[in-house]
């Protein structure tokens, strides 16, 4: 007989045969059986149970779970103890997952290839000489090795979608305010959103179901009806989908990919789904103003980090105040988050802020106006996830503008705040998947989860 002790320890034996992967942080093993034990306990005395029984879920390091650490990958926050536990976390334990443990990430979600960690870098488990994506890097590659059967990862501007493309599984970005930010750790406050990696549609639809819905406890939560997800993922509607030339045509389109996506294409045609191109005037626009308003955001939230209030002091003797902030912040933070962090504040300064920072604003409305004009006549819009498959260690490390145009593609949903999904479709010449991404209206995650599984059952 199947038992939730069982199953756990299989994924416990499995996370410590993997441990070079380095996805994982921190294992909560003995916790973890304890509620499995009582789950089994409960299922044999003929208790109730929820719609998750001892389903394993791994927590991203930015993800709050009460009377655990809870670090962003940073060493400023390397003894940090989350005094309570995330509105997403409570949901999933209130229906009776399993939280195995916390999952490796770029510090404070800043990277797109998981090299930017205090805790060293995540290994691809489909080649372990290329980088997992980022910054969800652990959550990905923890999905993709059976470490767990869903994790939950952080998105920003494409996080949880680009390591899913890289690892070969799904990820799920909900619209803003769909899963609630309470106990997430902030990168940028108006583009972060707790998403989920798993490896079948159904499994993300109903973690969603479970997690999403208003919260008091954070006021960018959205009140729209949380429609019954799992139950309605079956439906076999044809779909109107819109496509990108220019996205597709793309100079930094690897061609394998670019082809993979438009066989994909032209498979929903023979079933009967509609497609359009549509026009992306903003496409090159993307990529600084999402960068601009991220790291002005990030230059604000990570002021409470220092060595004070929150965080790593240093035990440099230090004569004044603004010392003890400048060592304490110099030691405590990496060097990406550094360069964002004086990328954001530049941007946010006199004479800067409204060449910089108001104009990005401005970029932003127009490409909310376009996306609105879009979904009025379409259910999905297809594009790339990434330009590219997951590359090696260190290819990338000392060009950021390479680094950043890795996200080319992923950062619009969170520009616009709409649901985006990445979707694996193929493997290219080199062995590496490449997926491709789906994004759809406000409050429209339905359309995305039944559009993949319809194309795939």
């Amino acid at each position: 007989m199947i038992s939730c002790a069982g199953v756990l320890e299989d994924y416990i034996a499995e996370i410590a045969r993997n441990a070079r992967l380095n996805a994982f942080i921190e294992v909560y093993d003995e916790e973890a059986r304890l509620q499995a034990r009582q789950l089994d306990e409960r299922l044999r005395s003929g208790g109730p149970t929820g719609r998750l029984f001892g389903v394993v879920i791994g927590l991203k390091d930015v993800i709050c779970h009460r009377g655990h650490r809870v670090t962003a990958g940073s060493s400023i926050l390397s003894e940090f103890h989350s005094v309570y536990s995330a509105t997403a976390v409570e949901r999933l334990l209130a229906e009776d997952a399993i939280i195995i443990g916390r999952l490796n990430c770029d510090e404070f979600g800043m990277g797109s290839s998981n090299e930017h960690s205090a805790y060293g870098k995540v290994l691809n488990p489909r080649d372990e000489t290329r980088v997992p994506g980022g910054s969800s890097g652990g959550s990905a590659a923890a999905v993709a090795a059976g470490l767990c059967m869903v994790s939950l990862g952080s998105d920003t501007g494409g996080s949880v979608r680009q390591p899913a493309d890289f690892c070969g599984v799904i990820g799920l970005k909900p619209g803003y305010g769909r899963i609630s930010r309470h106990g997430l750790i902030a990168y940028a406050s108006s583009f972060d959103q707790i998403g989920i990696l798993g490896t079948c549609v159904e499994d993300i639809a109903l973690c969603l179901e479970v997690m999403a819905g208003a919260d008091g406890m954070d006021a960018t939560a959205s009140s729209a009806p949380v429609p019954p997800y799992s139950s309605l993922v079956g439906s076999g509607k044809t779909f109107r989908i819109a496509y990108s030339e220019e996205a597709l045509g793309h100079p930094s389109v690897d061609p394998e990919i670019s082809a993979g996506i438009r066989l994909f294409m032209e498979g929903l045609r023979k079933e009967g789904h509609v497609l359009t191109p549509v026009q992306l005037d903003f496409l090159d626009h993307i990529v600084p103003t999402y960068y601009i308003l991220t790291t002005a955001e990030a230059s604000s939230n990570l002021s409470r980090y220092d060595g004070i209030r929150y965080g790593h002091r240093t035990d440099t003797e230090s004569a004044t105040l603004d010392d003890i902030y400048a060592k304490s912040r110099s030691e405590g933070f990496g060097k990406e988050v550094k360069r964002r962090i004086m990328l954001g504040t530049f941007v946010l300064s006199t004479g800067y802020f409204d060449a910089y920072f108001t104009k990005a604003q401005q970029a932003r409305r127009r490409i909310v106006d376009q996306t609105l004009e879009i979904f009025r006549s379409h259910d999905i819009l297809l594009l790339p996830t990434s330009p590219f498959t997951a590359f090696h260690f260190g290819e990338k490390s000392e060009d950021a503008i390479s680094m950043f145009l890795a996200d080319i593609f992923t950062v619009y949903a969170n520009l616009a705040g709409i649901p985006g999904i990445s979707f694996p479709i193929g493997k290219h010449s080199n062995g590496m998947p490449f997926g491709v991404q789906g994004l759809s209206g406000r409050h429209r995650e339905l359309s995305l989860l039944q559009f993949f599984n319809r194309t795939t059952s």
